[in-house]
This record gives structure tokens, C-alpha cells and sequence, in this order.
């Protein structure tokens, strides 16, 4: 080979490898970038060429495609959007996905490597390609109730099967219908634009992404810790509980909600069906911060919680003094929890002290409905001893017939119920909460988690979880109660 063919041989190999390098650095290393760029078209083409796996409810699905005029061929529908959008989350060919609709996205889409042989027999059969199904766990019946139970309220339910921590229902006011903004048209961008701009904030997820005060809910953690470390062994004995009770470290007195309840001294059982702040905010601040920090922290406190949709994570403070940790052990101060955590610690007490994870997807299937992954239940700690939550399960049984819980009492069944009332300040309305538990022959099949963020409308001497909450509570056991 003479010397100018060679130098264009080795010039054209040059080419060839560069060409090489460059074909592979953009189908490996710069591919995912590249596939999600935003203006990269072919891939929105591609999401929305085919119709999309369905959100299964009772058996029946609550999404759905329609055809479309533009070159997004499909686009998402839902049925009674408003009441499942906390549970669906959002699909848009202009916003993305939320929830369900985002974590399970690639199932529902059809390009789960799971489909890839259901992908391959559609290709060469001809059949037109669909995603696969997302089976829930929510019940109709109590999701319908939670929702029309808070109506206009600003709100959120969370109920729950305590034996296995299936989520049946979770619902979250004032809500939006994800069909409005499905596509990708004036009219749907006009829709997202209000929903953004609404005061009353519809997009936000009450029941798993807002934190709160728990008020006196959270009292029956801090009847677990006194039980548990022993401060306390006998729910009906006198505690050492003055009142008035100056927290320690201050001059301030630790009111009681009603100031002609007999809680001075009360034993725990009588303190907790009239909610007494001294017996409760002495008993943790006696405890210490450490302490009510470990047993919070086996309800689930502290940590995120996957659904599989993520939940923010319920907070107990780490730095704390006694005065402070007295104010926790009410559900005051700087602790704060979602209603699916105040949903998770009634559940544990129910369900004799053992935590069960909460999850809403039962099973994911293919579009042939066979079963590619069959949700196990799956217990998250044994937050207290059985024979501790049998004495606490006594003390909401008391509550509810003797006490501030008879809001969810129901005929020929045993139920426990603790209210709670949480301040959050000057110029903030009170939360106003409930939490309940329903029994059977079969153990406890639903406890349920309220929560009432109140408008001007309400006067404040009307803010009562046994008011506003209860009632709510109680129409969601009977749903699934059947009664």
C-alpha cells in the first residue's frame, strides 16, 4: 500500500471509530437524558400512543383513555376524580404524574420489563398494545363515606384494616378532578393555572403530605410509654397528677380543655375519656424526652412511609426540655404527624400493639389479568406489648361510652374512640380530630383517623373533634362494618 492510500485508510478509520465513540455515548451514557428531554417529542408521542393500564376499585376501574385529535393520540380520564384523586395522583400529556399514576406509571404504560413478552405476542399478533392494572385496596363504600363525610370541610380520613395495614380508604378535602388538565389545550392549561392559584390549595394531599398538630389523640402514645417503662401499671389507680400543674422550668400553668373535669390526681382511664392536658403532660414530661421519643418512634414517628405512594414523615423533636416534652405528650409544641401516621398508632392499638405498614395496591396485573406482584402484608414493629394495648384498647372502650367518644359509638359493636382538639396559634382556627377502632369476632377489620381543619365559619366553642369528626369516623367504620 503506497503511502497516500494508507494515510486516507488510517484517516477513514479514524472516522469510523469516532463515529463509533460518539453512537455510543449517546445510546448509553447520554440515553436516559436525552429520552426524558424535555423537547424531545417522540417520547410524549410515545407515552400517549396507546391507552393505559386502569386504577382497579372494588373491582372496578376508576381511570381510563379516550382518543384525542392531536398527535398525542391518548389521554387519561377519571371517574368520580375528586373523591380518588389523594389515592390516583394526576396523568397529564402537559403536567406529568402524581401518586399512583406516577409510582406504577411504567405498568401502566405497558413498558415494564414484566410486559415484555405480552409486548412481543401484541407485535406479531397485531393486537393493539395496553398497559397493565393497578389493584387497590380501597373500599368503596368507606371511600365514599370519608369524602361525602367532610363535604365542604377542609379535611382528611385515613382508615385502615389494623390486621394487615391495608389502606381502605383516604380521602382529602377540598380535592380536583385530575380530568380537567388530562390534555394538552388552552382549556386544560387554564384548569391547572386555577388549581394553582386556589387558596384553599385542592392539589394538596391532607391525609399524606400535610403534617399537623395531633392534640389529645396522641395521648394514647403517651399512655403506651407510662404502661411501657413503668410508670404507671394499673389504668384505674390515681396518678400523681396536680391540678393546677405548673410545667417544669416556667410559671405556666397547664390547662385542662374542660376546667370542671375531675383530673386532679386522675388515673389514667378517667384521663383519657375527659382528656385531661395534667395528667398526660406530667406523665410524659416525667417520662423524658427520650423515652417518649422511643416509643413514638415504634408508631411509626420519624421515619418516611412508602404506600407505595411516599407520605411525609411525622415528626417526634429531637431537643427537647421537660416543659416541652409535656406539650408533646398532649400533641402540642413542635410535634406534628399526618393523619395516615394518626391512622398507623390507633391501628397498632388495635391491633393488640402490632404495627402493620399501610399500603393501598393489593396487586399489579398484566393486561391478560395475570398476577405479576401480590402485595404480602408486612408488620413494621411490635410498637407495644399486647397486654399494653389491651389495657389502652380498654381505656378508648371507655372513652367512647363514658367519655368525649361517644360520637362514634355503634349499636352491637365495640368500639374505641379518643378526640382531640390541637391549637396551632394565634389567628389559626383549632384542628379538630378523631380516631376510632371498630371490633368484631375476627378482631379489628378498620380503624379510622379524622382530622377537621375548620373555616371562620365555625364558631371556636363549636371546634370539637366529638363535633365535627366523630360523626365522620363513625359513618367510615359502619362502610365497612357493612351495618
Amino acid at each position: 500500500m503506497n503511502k497516500p492510500v494508507r494515510h486516507i485508510a488510517v484517516f477513514t478509520g479514524i472516522l469510523v471509530l469516532a463515529l463509533l465513540v460518539r453512537a455510543t455515548w449517546v445510546q448509553f451514557v447520554r440515553g436516559d437524558e436525552l429520552s426524558s428531554h424535555e423537547k424531545n417529542r417522540r417520547v410524549a408521542i410515545a407515552s400517549f400512543s396507546q391507552p393505559r393500564g386502569n386504577i382497579i376499585v372494588g373491582g372496578k376501574p376508576v381511570t381510563g383513555s379516550v382518543e384525542t385529535d392531536g398527535d398525542l393520540k391518548y389521554k387519561r380520564t377519571f371517574t368520580d376524580g375528586k373523591m380518588y384523586a389523594p389515592i390516583t395522583g394526576f396523568f397529564s400529556q402537559s403536567y406529568g404524574s402524581s401518586y399512583l399514576e406516577g409510582v406504577d406509571n411504567k405498568l401502566l404504560n405497558g413498558t415494564d420489563n414484566r410486559l415484555f413478552l405480552q409486548r412481543t405476542a401484541d407485535m406479531f399478533s397485531g393486537r393493539k398494545a395496553r398497559g397493565g392494572d393497578v389493584v387497590t385496596t380501597i373500599d368503596p363504600k368507606a371511600q365514599k363515606a370519608a369524602y361525602e363525610g367532610l363535604g365542604n370541610k377542609k379535611g382528611a380520613v385515613v382508615a385502615l384494616d389494623p390486621r394487615t395495614g391495608k389502606i381502605l380508604a383516604l380521602a382529602s378535602t377540598p380535592s380536583y378532578d385530575p380530568s380537567v388538565f388530562s390534555g394538552n389545550s388552552k382549556k386544560d392549561q387554564a384548569a391547572w393555572d386555577a388549581l394553582q392559584k386556589d387558596p384553599d390549595k385542592p392539589m394538596n394531599n391532607r391525609a399524606l403530605r400535610e403534617t399537623y398538630p395531633p392534640g389529645s389523640t396522641f395521648k394514647i402514645v403517651t399512655a403506651a410509654a407510662a404502661l411501657e417503662n413503668g410508670l404507671y401499671t394499673d389504668i384505674n389507680a390515681a396518678t400523681d397528677s396536680p391540678d393546677p400543674w405548673i410545667m417544669p422550668g416556667t410559671v405556666t400553668r397547664l390547662p385542662n380543655q374542660n376546667p370542671n373535669a375531675p383530673c386532679r390526681n386522675a388515673s389514667l382511664n378517667v384521663a383519657m375519656q375527659n382528656s385531661c392536658n395534667t395528667v398526660y403532660g406530667k406523665a410524659s414530661s416525667d417520662l423524658g424526652k427520650d423515652k417518649m421519643r422511643a416509643t413514638a418512634q415504634k408508631f411509626g414517628f420519624n421515619d418516611e412511609v412508602f404506600t407505595p405512594v411516599r407520605a411525609s414523615r411525622s415528626t417526634f423533636p429531637q431537643d427537647i426540655n421537660k416543659s416541652q416534652t409535656a406539650m408533646a405528650g398532649i400533641g402540642q409544641g413542635s410535634l406534628t404527624a399526618t393523619p395516615l401516621q394518626v391512622a398507623m398508632m390507633t391501628a397498632a392499638i388495635a391491633n393488640d400493639g402490632k404495627l402493620m405498614k399501610p399500603y393501598m395496591v393489593e396487586e399489579l396485573r398484566g393486561p391478560d389479568l395475570s398476577t405479576l406482584e401480590k402485595h404480602r402484608p408486612e408488620q413494621m414493629s411490635q410498637a407495644v406489648s399486647a397486654e399494653t394495648a389491651k389495657k389502652i384498647q380498654q381505656m378508648m372502650e371507655d372513652t367512647a361510652t363514658k367519655g368525649t367518644g361517644k360520637a362514634a359509638l355503634i349499636d352491637g359493636v365495640t368500639v374505641g374512640g379518643k378526640t382531640g382538639t390541637a391549637e396551632r396559634g394565634k389567628d389559626q382556627k383549632n384542628l379538630a380530630w378523631f380516631i376510632s377502632y371498630a371490633k368484631t369476632d375476627d378482631g379489628s377489620p378498620v380503624a379510622v383517623a379524622v382530622m377537621v381543619d375548620p373555616d371562620d365559619s365555625v364558631p371556636d366553642d363549636e371546634i370539637s373533634g366529638g363535633k365535627l369528626a366523630g360523626p365522620i369516623a363513625k359513618k367510615v367504620m359502619q362502610a365497612v362494618l357493612g351495618t
